[in-house]
């Protein structure tokens, strides 16, 4: 019987999940540099603003990195019970997970925001796929997956 409760599961994936991507774009996108990395996220909101609101706007970008980590480990514990490949095929389903999120927040989620941007160049979007796949869907999958085995 798992004495993690689903709450602490959640935690721990969209964490762990939120720190390795964010870690993988600045150290692979941003250069190094994370007051850009973190007003880039900002800006979703806060639209051009958030490029000359300095540290606080790069504290409002974190805390929205996480929110989004937070609800994509949200989604993936509440979905796992019901799709069998979640179950079978961790590796796999974590990979195409990080690719699902990719596609949402690229598809979805950005264009509804204020972010500037031009049109999905092949390269840095299988790059930036590729980061997903690796730091969000994996450990997201493996977390949750550990969860519920341990449950039973």
């Amino acid at each position: 019987m798992s004495t993690q409760s689903p709450l602490k599961t959640i935690l721990l994936a969209g964490f762990t999940a939120g720190t390795l991507d964010i870690l993988a774009a600045i150290s692979l996108l941003g250069k190094m540099k994370p007051i850009p990395v973190l007003n880039y996220i900002a800006s979703g909101v806060f639209g051009k603003e958030a490029f000359a609101g300095g540290i606080e706007m790069a504290w409002l970008g974190l805390l929205f990195h996480y929110l989004i980590a937070f609800s994509f480990a949200i989604a993936y514990f509440l979905i796992f019970p019901y799709v069998p490949l979640l179950r079978k095929h961790k590796l796999l389903s974590g990979l195409l997970y990080g690719a699902v999120v990719w596609v949402v927040m690229n598809l979805v989620v950005v264009p509804m925001t204020n972010v500037s941007r031009g049109p999905i160049q092949l390269q840095s979007a299988l790059l930036n796929m590729a980061i997903l796949m690796i730091c969000v869907g994996l450990p997201i999958s493996f977390l949750v997956h550990r969860y519920y085995a341990l449950k039973h």
